[in-house]
């Protein structure tokens, strides 16, 4: 009966979407591959939206964000580093 609130994550100067866009081409994932992950996992998300948060048009989710961590083998660090660093 209780209502699920999710929270997400803005893109700032942070740069999450061009993090993970990095890290998954380091990884050799192409992004269907980390969405059919994600789906497996049951956390929603399409491609074109994968392709949207990389872009830093939309928001992650803080479910997808963990998701894609743990899918990725990476650290939180890595995937919050800001733009110059």
């Amino acid at each position: 009966m209780g209502i699920k609130m999710e929270t997400t994550i803005k893109n700032d100067e942070i740069c999450i979407g061009y993090n993970i866009k990095r890290i998954r081409k380091a990884k050799g994932m192409k992004q269907l591959q980390l969405v059919e992950k994600l789906q497996l996992r049951d956390v929603h998300m399409s491609r074109e939206i994968l392709g949207q948060i990389e872009r830093g048009v939309h928001h992650i989710t803080a479910t997808q964000l963990r998701a894609v961590k743990e899918i990725l083998d990476t650290t939180y660090e890595e995937l919050l580093k800001k733009a110059n660093e």
